[in-house]
């Protein structure tokens, strides 16, 4: 299909922008979303002057009309919906299980879980009508595996991952399908605020076989291999991409 129409959540830095910069250069219609508008609207300009049709629709994913409204004014923007990457995240409050609260737990959850159960929601209620799409959830590596110090951020991703697959299961054979990219340590703001440091970094990368962090176009490659025509029998699967991180 030419010209297909992606929703992108979390769009304004890291790998939901890169995601957004990618198809963009693929020739995609594009609403990108995200809470600040002048860094939104900076984004679709940038996305305009690549060639795109884009436009900027603020919603936090974490309430249920916004992201209705936001799946409903892409579809009126542009008459249908292609692609959905439900790419907002945040890495909460690192720190032992015993430092963590009520108010941490629902921070994350409410945005990593939830805001990825309210994307899928809202874009399957159009592309099931349309018989058509695809819909990518940006989970974590940490989402198949533990990690001391992230444990509410790691719970939050193994949410993803199931609700990635429960959802797949149910929509498949109907021209829908959904699947998860896994991402290793990307260098990105929420990296860096993650480790804290740069000797903490060093410890973290020196688990990494390939011996570096990812970045984020290369996680914005897959997440459009992902969406595409070119994948038409893959769906229900998480994809790692991880410098070999859980091979080793």
């Amino acid at each position: 299909m030419t010209s297909p129409v992606v929703l992108i959540t979390g769009a304004l830095t890291g790998i939901g922008r890169a995601t957004a910069l990618a198809f963009a250069r693929e020739g995609a219609r594009l609403v990108v979303s995200g809470r600040r508008d002048d860094a939104g609207e900076a984004l679709a300009a940038e996305l305009r002057g690549l060639g795109a049709e884009a436009e900027f629709i603020r919603a936090d994913v974490r309430n249920e009309d916004e992201v209705r409204d936001l799946v409903d004014r892409t579809v009126a923007r542009f008459g249908r919906l292609d692609a959905a990457v439900n790419n907002a995240g945040t890495e909460g409050q690192p720190g032992p299980v015993v430092e963590q609260t009520a108010e941490s737990y629902a921070a994350t959850f409410d945005t990593n879980v939830l805001g990825t159960l309210l994307g899928m929601k809202h874009a399957l209620r159009v592309m099931l009508a349309q018989g058509h799409g695809s819909i990518v959830n940006v989970s974590s590596v940490l989402g198949r595996i533990g990690a001391p110090g992230a444990s509410v951020y790691t719970a939050s991703k193994h949410a993803v991952e199931g609700l990635t697959k429960s959802a797949a299961l149910e929509v498949a054979g109907t021209g829908v399908r959904i699947n998860a990219v896994a991402p290793g340590p990307i260098e990105t703001g929420m990296l860096n605020r993650f480790v804290g440091n740069e000797e903490n970094k060093a410890g973290l990368l020196a688990g990494i076989p390939a011996g570096r962090a990812g970045t984020a176009d290369e996680i914005a490659q897959t997440i459009v291999f992902l969406a595409s025509a070119k994948a038409p029998f893959l769906t229900g699967q998480s994809v790692a991409v991880d410098g070999g991180r859980l091979a080793a």
